[in-house]
């Protein structure tokens, strides 16, 4: 258990570990304020001080009954237990989905808002979360820290790793309502479903065209470009669509009559 804080520069303790801690008055409010000898930071309470003084220690006092995982702080273990309650007491007020924490809430409203306010300071792409900016920054460092345990093969992201294991455990966990087909990411099902549905998304804005597929977009926009990425290895003719080169080669395939 944690000592009282003591007198003026008294010692505080937090079971065998001690830290240093001093009472002073501030000049601006003559409020009595509690300092950590560790980082200098203040505080107005005791308790507050003493709650900070775990992020030194590492103490972990609060434990969940039902899983046995710790915390530092009583309200992060209060969080925790919704998890195995399923309680959720924050809605949406947009669209009415609950969660069972604050924070969450404020992440999923960014996708009604359309919020991004974590940027990337190498490139400037942004994100509506943290954790998804500092995954995309694996992208510019290299680091590769997400290992696949079967082949050994490294990925910057983790989510595409959980898509690469399926390569091994033939999983297709996507599957289609309408015609039953299967599929080993969402994506691919989402694109999918557009043959079935007739759904074209992707609008160019230079003619109107639409299609259901963002690559078949790209391909088509080559048309007002005049773009020819496509180039013939042997005669160095260049196209506009792949198909299109493929078929050109047939003319260097075609055997002499």
């Amino acid at each position: 258990m944690e000592n009282e804080l003591g007198e003026d520069g008294a010692k505080c303790e937090t079971q065998s570990k001690k830290i240093d801690c001093t009472e002073e008055t501030s000049k601006d409010t003559g409020k009595v304020l509690y300092c950590c000898d560790v980082c200098k930071k203040s505080f107005s309470r005791k308790r507050t001080l003493t709650a900070h003084k775990r992020t030194h220690t590492g103490e972990k006092p609060y434990h969940c009954d039902i899983c046995g995982k710790s915390f530092s702080q009583n309200h992060d273990l209060n969080k925790h237990k919704r998890i195995h309650t399923g309680e959720k007491q924050y809605h949406c007020d947009i669209c009415g989905k609950s969660f069972s924490r604050n924070d969450h809430l404020n992440i999923h409203k960014h996708t009604h808002t359309g919020e991004k306010p974590y940027h990337c300071d190498i490139c400037g792409k942004s994100f509506s979360r943290n954790d998804h900016l500092a995954t995309h920054k694996n992208i510019h460092t290299g680091e590769k820290p997400y290992h696949c345990n079967i082949c050994g093969k490294s990925f910057s992201e983790g989510s595409t790793l959980i898509k690469h294991k399926r390569i091994h455990t033939g999983e297709k966990p996507y599957r289609c309502d309408i015609c039953g087909k299967s599929f080993s990411d969402g994506s691919t099902l989402t694109k999918h479903i557009r043959i079935h549905t007739g759904e074209k998304p992707h609008d160019c804005e230079i003619c109107g065209k639409s299609f259901s597929q963002i690559g078949n977009l790209t391909k088509h926009k080559l048309i007002h470009t005049g773009e020819k990425p496509y180039q013939c290895g042997i005669c160095n003719k260049c196209f506009s669509r792949n198909n299109d080169l493929i078929k050109h080669k047939g003319i260097h395939d075609r055997k002499p009559t």
